[in-house]
């Protein structure tokens, strides 16, 4: 945290300005609107929201990012723009450098896979964040560049580009993994050029979860095909096991560390699962029939299983109302933990993390 930031200075959290995947913004509303929010602007991909009282950040399987709202700058001038905030910043805070870390990012303007977009900062995102930091550096700003993976406890400058030239403007403190990555999208670099977007839904699952995979670990996926996921396990050291009826990319099928069984996962026999570690599935089938699948699993003897991950399909954002029915279902099992998440790089669909050992 910014010691030398007097915290009295921050204005009370009663304004919040949250983003989502574009779609998502009815269920992020009704779930925020629980919370005792009442809701203001909005677009697809962003809602802002206003609380009679201080509260807490609203929270919620949809909400890729939450910050405290600190103004609104709409000006199609990108000198006069900067200056706005520079503005804005002054009158809120006259006397001390508030933040550690600057994160600029725009909304999701259409749905993740739509014209192939992928959430995260582009071009114009990245060009306004080098302005921004450029006029803040030192006076509002302690960084050393903006949209950096910031550390828990720090406070970030948050700038959401609704539209190129329409800023919303506010503030977070880093904590969980999402609340550091800017906009809530993990930033990585891959050893090798992944195979599919899968590779990116892994990566974060693994993350997020806050699984402790480990090289050497026997991991298995289901619907793995063509192997996205299975090259972010391999690149992390682990054994493993690609389930699907599909043919596996050369590069998986040929990795020493790769096991590839040829079928459908009910279809197996139990042993198959032997020694298996972190379970992930992702296949495009009813969340119903993922959950029979895996109970079939996970209830055998010799389930050594300590941790899975499993994408569940919505299909519409309607199917929301679904997920404590999933759980209770999942309370069969007798999990420790059960995390329920639209990861960044989920289209409709939302990861459970689910440790059982």
């Amino acid at each position: 945290m910014n010691d030398a930031a007097d915290p009295s200075a921050f204005p009370d959290p009663t304004f919040a300005m949250l983003c989502c995947a574009h779609g998502a913004e009815g269920v992020v509303k009704t779930s925020i609107a629980d919370q005792g929010w009442r809701l203001a602007f909005s677009r697809p991909g962003f809602v802002t929201a206003k609380h009679d009282g201080p509260a807490k950040l609203p929270s919620g399987v949809f909400i890729r990012t939450a910050s405290h709202s600190l103004g609104h700058l709409k000006n199609a001038d990108a000198a006069e723009q900067v200056q706005g905030l520079k503005d804005l910043l002054a009158e809120r805070f006259p006397a001390v450098v508030p933040f550690d870390q600057l994160h600029v990012w725009p909304r999701d303007r259409v749905p993740i896979g739509k014209f192939d977009f992928e959430p995260g900062i582009d071009e114009v995102s990245k060009l306004v964040a080098d302005q921004i930091d450029q006029a803040l550096a030192g006076q509002w700003l302690r960084s050393d560049g903006p949209n950096r993976i910031a550390e828990p406890g720090q406070r970030i400058l948050d700038v959401v580009l609704v539209d190129p030239s329409d800023w919303f403007v506010g503030w977070h403190e880093a904590s969980t993994w999402a609340t550091r990555w800017p906009g809530g999208v993990q930033p990585i670099d891959p050893l090798h050029e992944p195979i599919s977007r899968a590779y990116y839904k892994a990566a974060e699952a693994i993350t997020w979860s806050g699984f402790e995979m480990a090289p050497g670990d026997l991991a298995a996926e289901i619907g793995s095909a063509p192997g996205g996921a299975c090259g972010r396990l391999l690149e992390l050291g682990l054994r493993v096991i690609g389930i699907d009826p599909a043919e596996m990319d050369p590069r998986i099928a040929q990795h020493p560390r790769f096991k590839h069984l040829r079928a459908r996962a009910g279809d197996l026999p139990r042993k198959e699962f032997r020694g298996v570690q972190w379970l992930l599935a992702d296949s495009n089938v009813k969340p119903e029939k993922t959950l029979t699948t895996i109970h079939h699993i996970v209830s055998h003897r010799d389930c050594s299983v300590k941790g899975m991950l499993l994408t569940m399909k919505l299909g519409d954002y309607s199917a929301a109302e679904k997920i404590p029915e999933w759980i209770d279902r999942i309370q069969q099992w007798h999990p420790i933990d059960v995390q329920v998440r639209q990861l960044a790089r989920n289209r409709c669909e939302v990861c459970l993390a689910i440790r059982l050992r």
